[in-house]
C-alpha cells in the first residue's frame, strides 16, 4: 500500500507543481508522513526533491546567475545546515503533551507539532494572492537566502520564500528558473547530509526501493506535466490541494498522524 500511495502522490504531485501553485516537497511530504515518522518523511522527501531538481538542473542550470547564486545561495547553505540540525534535535525531545482519544493514548511530538504548524503557514501563504506578488529588494537577498535555507533545512518548505526574494533580482525568466533550481539543489544537498548522518546514528535505514520508485514516479510526473500541462495556477485545483494539506497539518498537530 505504501508503494501505491507514495508513487501515485509523487507522480501527481510532480505534475501538479505545474499548475497547483505548490512545490513537490510540500505535496510529497504528507504522503511520506502517512507511513514514516516525520523526520524520516522529511529526509525521504528531501532525497526525491533533490534528485528531481538535479533532473531539472540538467535542463535549465546553464541559465543560473552566478552572482545571485553566491549572494543568495551561500547564506542559504549555511542556514540549511542549522535548520536540518534543529529538526534532528527536536526529534529527540519528549512529547509536548499527551491525551486520550479513540480509546488510545496519543502523544504529540515537538517535531510533528512544528512541521504541522509550518505546513499550515506555508500552505496559507500559497493561497494568498498578495503574497504571490510580494517581492523584496536585492539588498535583502542574503537575508532571503538565510530564511529560505533555514526553513528548507527544517521542513523542506521554502520555495515561496525563495521566489519572493529572487523575483526582484532582475533576472530573465530563464535565469530565474535556473537560479531557483540550482539554489534548491544546494539547500537539498546540505540538509540531506545532516538528515542521513542522524538517521545512521540512530540505526534507521531508509527504504531505498521505495525511494527509487518515488523518484522515478516524480520524474514521470514532471515529464508529463511539462509536456501536457500549461505552466499556470488553477484556483480550483489549488484550493482542493490546500484543503488536503490542511487536513494533514491538523493530523500532525494533534498527533493523529
Amino acid at each position: 500500500m505504501s508503494y501505491l500511495v507514495i508513487c501515485a502522490v509523487a507522480l501527481f504531485a510532480s505534475a501538479l507543481t505545474f499548475f497547483s501553485g505548490f512545490g513537490l516537497g510540500t505535496l510529497l511530504l504528507p504522503a511520506f508522513a502517512l507511513f514514516f515518522p516525520i523526520e524520516q518523511a522529511i529526509a525521504l522527501t528531501a532525497v526525491v526533491h533533490f534528485l528531481n531538481n538535479l533532473f531539472k538542473l540538467a535542463l535549465v542550470g546553464r541559465h543560473a546567475d552566478r552572482n545571485v547564486v553566491l549572494r543568495f545561495g551561500l547564506p542559504a547553505i549555511a542556514a540549511a545546515f542549522l535548520g536540518a540540525w534543529l529538526l534532528t534535535w527536536l526529534a529527540g525531545i519528549a512529547p509536548v503533551f499527551t491525551y486520550s482519544a479513540f480509546d488510545r493514548s496519543i502523544s504529540v511530538m515537538p517535531v510533528e507539532l512544528l512541521i504541522g504548524l509550518l505546513l499550515l503557514f506555508f500552505t496559507s501563504l500559497e493561497l494568498l494572492p498578495r503574497f504571490r506578488t510580494l517581492s523584496f529588494g536585492t539588498q535583502l537577498m542574503p537575508l532571503g537566502g538565510v530564511l529560505s535555507g533555514f526553513f528548507g533545512g527544517l521542513s523542506g518548505m521554502q520555495g515561496a520564500l525563495r521566489s519572493a526574494f529572487l523575483s526582484r533580482a532582475g533576472l530573465t525568466k530563464e535565469a530565474f528558473i535556473g537560479t531557483s533550481v540550482l539554489v534548491a539543489c544546494l539547500i537539498d544537498f546540505s540538509r540531506i547530509g545532516i538528515y542521513s548522518s542522524s538517521l545512521v546514528k540512530e540505526g534507521v535505514q531508509l527504504n531505498y526501493s521505495l525511494l527509487a520508485a518515488a523518484v522515478l514516479s516524480a520524474f514521470i510526473g514532471a515529464t508529463l506535466g511539462n509536456k501536457y500541462l500549461k505552466k499556470m495556477t488553477m484556483p480550483g485545483i489549488q484550493r482542493m490541494v490546500a484543503i488536503m494539506l490542511f487536513f494533514v497539518a491538523f493530523g500532525l498537530i494533534t498527533g493523529v498522524l
